[in-house]
This record gives C-alpha cells, structure tokens and sequence, in this order.
C-alpha cells in the first residue's frame, strides 16, 4: 500500500505540472492574442482618424476655394495711382485659397492686374503651403508671375538661396527672382549686408538675371543702402498718392496693403510697375 502511495503521488505531481504549465501556456497565448487584438485595434483607430482629419483637410480646402470662386467686390476699394499703366499684386498663405480665373478676369475702369508676386520660401528650410498651387495657377490664368523669397537675417545666406533655388524653377516671361528682407532681427547691418550679398549672387548666378529687393523705404536707407543701388529695388511704402518718397531708382511700387480682389477672401497688398509695357516686357526672363 504504501509502495503503491509512492508511486501515485509522483504521478500525480507529474499530471499537476503538466497541466498548470498547459494552462499557463494557454492563457500567456490568450493574453499575448488579447494584446496583438488590442494593438490592431489601436492602429486601425489611429489610421481612422488620420484619415477623417485628411478628408476633413481636403473638405476645409474646397469650401474655401468654393467661397473664393464667388467672391466680388466692386471696387478694388483703395486709391489706385491711375497715372501707372501696369498693376499687380503679391500674395502667400495667408490669402489661402485663391481663384485665380476671377483674379485674372477683374477689371475696373481701364485697370486690370496683369503680375503677381508670390511667395515661395522662407529662411533655410520652409516653403509656403501654397506657393506650388499659386504658381501653377496664377500662369494658367494668364498672370506674369515672379517668386520671392523672405530673408531671415539670423540665417546663413548661402543656405536660404539653396532653399529657394531648390523650390522655384523659374520660366521663360517668369519675372525675376525678389529677395525680401524686412527686419533686422538685432543681427548687425555688416552681417547682414554680407549674408543678402551671398543670398543675391547665389541666386543670380544660378537663374542668369538680376534679382529684385523688396523692402520698405527705412529699412533700405538704415540697413542696406547705396551698396546695394546697382540691384532693381520693389519698394513698400504705404498710401502715397502719385510716388513712394525714396531717391533712388525703383521698378516695383507696393503701395497698398489693404485692396480687394476678386476670387481672393482677404486683404491683398497691391503694386505697380514704374514703366511702361515695353520696360516690362524687358524685365521679364528671356
């Protein structure tokens, strides 16, 4: 009897182990399945959603172009300086959605908008969410179009021309390439005259012409001045009647920054051109 105990009871424990082990086993599997269920679950919620916000992006997108399409005011409502026979505008991401059949198409009185700058890159790296759509669309309007570039005085100036040069692949009648600089941003006026030199060679060695200036009246007389006199200059200066009050020579005039285009939801900055057709044909990218 008590050889037979001795028997039983190893087998017993041998069954018992066996057993918890299998259940073990299984209920690891269980919760490893429950786990990779979960995780599936978790990714497919994730893809969901991005693609919700996606279709909701895209949604966002086409009622605004939906509400630019139909846009129209009357006027431009500025002063227009009438005396100027070829006008514009410039514009970036903050116009957002623009139509720009109906951009092309207004007219008031004798005056149409024939040129557009736009922006296409900003700094070293950044590029304008809607620089590639206007570009593409403002030339199939049949608007001259010319892209600029906004100067970050704080970065390398070789760097910020490979960033333009890289996004902006300018065209036969293209208007040349602008350099935009504003602000100083406390960089001192050696450096940065040193740095917009780089960015301006860079540039027109790589497109063959001239590039353009843009800046405001101050800025240019305090920051970079007459070493920068042999470059074509697009001056900003705001509500003057017939002329913006600088000496030297400009070609571009923005004069306004508060006009009304159809097919655009916001405020528009508004220019001119300082010669006549031929003048312009001229600057225009052979």
């Amino acid at each position: 009897m008590q050889a037979a105990k001795l028997i039983v009871c190893p087998l017993l424990i041998f069954c018992f182990r066996i057993t918890f082990h299998e259940c073990c086993s299984d209920y690891i599997c269980f919760m490893r399945s429950k786990k990779k269920k979960r995780l599936i679950r978790s990714v497919l919620l994730l893809v969901l959603v991005a693609f919700l916000i996606f279709i909701g992006y895209i949604g966002y997108q086409w009622w605004l172009y939906g509400r630019a399409r139909f846009v129209r005011y009357p006027e431009f409502g500025i002063s227009i300086p009438v005396e100027y026979s070829i006008h514009g505008i410039d514009v970036s991401k903050y116009q957002q959605m623009i139509a720009w059949d109906a951009v092309s198409a207004m007219r008031v009185k004798e005056i149409k908008l024939r040129f557009v700058f736009i922006k296409a890159t900003e700094g070293i790296a950044n590029t304008d969410p809607q620089f590639k759509r206007n570009w593409k669309r403002s030339k199939d309007a049949g608007m001259i179009r010319g892209a600029y570039h906004f100067f970050l005085a704080t970065k390398d100036g070789r760097m910020q021309a490979e960033n333009f040069i890289k996004a902006v692949d300018l065209k036969t009648g293209d208007l040349p390439p602008v350099l935009d600089i504003e602000q100083t941003y406390g960089v001192p006026k050696d450096v940065i005259k040193n740095e917009v030199r780089e960015w301006l060679n860079i540039v027109e060695a790589n497109y063959n012409t001239k590039p353009i200036i843009y800046t405001n009246i101050d800025f240019y007389k305090q920051n970079l001045g007459s070493d920068f006199d042999d470059y074509p200059l697009w001056v900003a200066h705001y509500y003057q009647p017939r002329q913006p009050r600088i000496k030297r020579d400009w070609v571009f005039w923005q004069h306004n920054d508060n006009g009304r285009v159809n097919g655009v939801l916001s405020a528009v900055d508004f220019d001119v051109f300082s010669g006549d057709s031929v003048a312009f044909s001229q600057l225009l990218i052979k």
